[in-house]
């Protein structure tokens, strides 16, 4: 079932960024025995969400309305239910959803760190599925552990965001003077110092999106 899932995923430039079987705690919809988390493939995204209608209409949070068609659209097939990081408050634990998949870590500046996508890993939804869907085993130990320069932890320009914690006033004032323009354009370059995001092939055009949502 997961491969089709990650078939059907595949042809929206989604995939499959971590699963867990559902247990005490995990606050999912009753019934929930499979829950999975979708994110962005990468390379090739961006190209296929701005050829999109949502967000050639010219409306309010494409990106959005656009998770919310293909991915609902997939979990009614499927017979589950779509969950989103957005829309709320109340919001969905993605954080320690995360976590639980065995895939996702929390790094060393505090931010979640996945085995392929690194700093740049996001979440666009997630799956609740009634199935229990067989899943493969998670990878030995976080990227991180074998990470010996951690240049996580000093390339924020405007010290900001490290070890002890993320100042967010502090970032969105720095963002908005000209020395901000760099991760403006090209997204956080604590995010892109990461050697495992460096390798995930997103395109700047898609981290200068989310910078411009971010900055607001």
């Amino acid at each position: 079932m997961l491969a089709q899932i990650e078939a059907r995923l595949s042809a929206q430039a989604l995939s499959v960024l971590g699963g867990f079987h559902a247990g005490p705690g995990d606050d999912l919809p009753q019934g929930t025995r499979t829950l999975l988390l979708i994110g962005p493939r990468e390379p090739g995204f961006w190209p296929h969400f701005t050829a999109s209608a949502e967000w050639q209409d010219g409306a309010p949070d494409p990106m959005d309305r656009w998770s919310r068609r293909v991915i609902g659209r997939l979990a009614c097939d499927l017979g589950g239910k779509a969950l989103f990081p957005f829309g709320g408050p109340p919001y969905r634990p993605f954080f320690s959803w995360a976590l639980r998949t065995g895939r996702v870590w929390q790094s060393p500046i505090r931010l979640l760190v996945h085995d392929r996508a690194g700093l740049m890993v996001s979440f666009r939804g997630a799956l609740a599925l009634r199935e229990s869907v067989a899943l493969p085993p998670p990878p030995p130990a976080s990227p991180c552990d074998g990470c010996a320069a951690k240049p996580c932890l000093t390339a924020c320009p405007s010290g900001a965001l490290t070890g002890e914690g993320y100042d967010v006033p502090a970032c969105q004032a720095f963002l908005h003077r000209p020395e901000g323009a760099p991760c403006m354009d090209e997204g956080c370059a604590v995010r892109r110092a990461c050697p495992v995001s460096r390798a995930y092939a997103r395109m700047a055009e898609h981290s200068a999106y989310h910078m411009r949502q971010f900055r607001k």
